[in-house]
């Protein structure tokens, strides 16, 4: 049998659920429904919590910071790959630079060696003079100064190359004069054989030229070069050929005091420092036969009696100075040295 049910009509105990007491509304007040209270005995709930910013902005501080730090990172690797990169350029600019030097050095050192060669060519001449050694070795004294420059080793390969196309041009000169007159003349025929085609003939007007009247002349300026008064040594009436030897004997003299200092200015104390009566001296001594007192005949029984030089007749003595002095002239080819 079923229990009889409660007879107000309520639940059993144990079915009982707390009831949620709602306070009347005060009068006059909005019919909005108050907040739920919570039964005595009994926690409210906690409030709604709210949403912080905290941690998103740590996050994006981080990750700015991460940003950073890769930039700097990379600024400093980009850093570097440029000062590599500019290292690398000025090592091969370097490398460049020490290809191209070596390659003028060598070029300069052909170009040296031709040089010296050529100047072999002049070994033996009687003008000490004819090869400008003093100034080839200052050429190469320069290049060992230029030594860590390209250009500038290129510009004096460029001085060297021009000093030997400048004595090849002086050989040349010499053969083909030496091989021809130009002047038609016999003063060249006898200068030719006693300078070799080094020395030039020159016939124009002397006095001009030596600023005095002469039969010929040679200037310090122009020392390879003999002038003959043309004028006079060509129209006048006792004027021999022989006469003209020993004339070209005379001035020749003039050409080897002019391209040999030294040994001259030794020899010629032995003539008081007198150039001409050294000159002189020369014709006497190597042209055999020959006197400065000189008689011209112009028919069986009419002759000139000339007298050409200075006057002076040397003794035995100075003439062993001028075969001396002969003896000791002239280019001794020798390496150039820096």
């Amino acid at each position: 049998m079923s229990d009889p049910a409660p007879t107000d009509g309520a639940a059993p105990d144990a079915a009982l659920e707390p009831a949620l007491i709602v306070p009347p509304t005060a009068a006059g007040s909005d019919s909005h429904a108050a907040a739920p209270v919570a039964p005595e005995g009994t926690e409210p709930p906690p409030p709604p919590r709210k949403r912080r910013r905290i941690g998103w902005i740590v996050t994006v501080i981080v990750l700015v910071l991460a940003l950073i730090a890769t930039g700097v990172v990379l600024a400093i690797a980009l850093t570097r790959l440029s000062e590599a990169r500019d290292q690398i350029n000025d090592q091969r600019d370097e490398i460049k630079h020490q290809k191209d030097l070596i390659n003028e050095k060598e070029t300069f050192s052909s170009a040296a060696q031709e040089l010296t060669s050529t100047t072999a060519q002049f070994d033996g001449l009687p003008y000490a003079t004819i090869v400008d050694t003093d100034y080839y070795a200052s050429i190469f004294r320069r290049e060992w100064t230029h030594r860590w420059s390209a250009g500038s080793v290129e510009a004096d390969t460029e001085d060297v190359r021009s000093a030997t196309q400048e004595l090849e041009g002086v050989l040349a000169t010499a053969k083909e004069q030496a091989a021809s007159n130009g002047t038609g003349t016999f003063y060249e025929s006898i200068t030719d054989q006693l300078g070799a085609g080094y020395v030039t003939t020159s016939l124009d007007t002397a006095d001009a030229a030596c600023q005095q009247d002469v039969w010929g002349c040679v200037t310090s300026d122009e020392p390879f070069t003999i002038h003959y008064d043309e004028s006079q040594t060509n129209v006048l009436p006792y004027m021999t050929d022989w006469l003209r030897t020993g004339l070209a004997y005379h001035e020749y003299a003039h050409v080897l005091q002019n391209t040999n200092p030294g040994p001259t200015d030794t020899a010629a104390a032995a003539f008081g420092d007198d150039w001409e009566t050294m000159a002189d001296c020369y014709a006497l001594t190597e042209l055999p036969g020959w006197s400065l007192d000189q008689r011209i005949y112009v028919s069986g029984n009419e002759y000139w009696d000339v007298s050409v030089g200075y006057g002076y007749t040397c003794d035995e003595s100075q003439r062993q100075v001028i075969r001396d002095w002969v003896a000791a002239l002239g280019y001794t080819h020798e390496p150039i040295s820096q």
